[in-house]
């Protein structure tokens, strides 16, 4: 998917006009349509206003990665010694085998929580 492409659909979801969007980033409608139509493409000072506006990583705006959530998330902490790019990158040194045991054991903690 292009950026252009990205940009519409996020714009659909969040069910605002190119005026809309183009007033909040202080631009033109034309700019707006260029960007989504592909004609011109975003420098990286509006790239980050774009991924901003929509709440999404730059890297999904270039279609890098199908993760539209903030990275802040990922440094954030869940304990005082982890942070969740601690366990991601833990978990993705595991077999598949070992991971369906993980998450086994997530769910069983899920429950006990009710």
């Amino acid at each position: 998917m292009t950026t252009g492409a990205i940009l519409t659909q996020l714009r659909k979801e969040k069910d605002v006009c190119q005026k809309e969007v183009a007033r909040h980033l202080k631009v033109s409608i034309g700019t707006i349509s260029n960007y989504e139509n592909n004609v011109h493409f975003p420098d990286l000072d509006m790239l980050k206003k774009l991924a901003d506006y929509f709440g999404v990583t730059t890297d999904y705006l270039l279609g890098r990665t199908a993760y539209r959530g903030d990275l802040r998330v990922l440094n954030r902490r869940i304990s005082d010694e982890y942070t969740v790019t601690d366990i991601v990158n833990t978990v993705l040194t595991f077999d598949s085998n070992t991971v369906n045991h993980l998450m086994e054991y997530a769910i069983f903690l899920q429950s006990r929580r009710k």
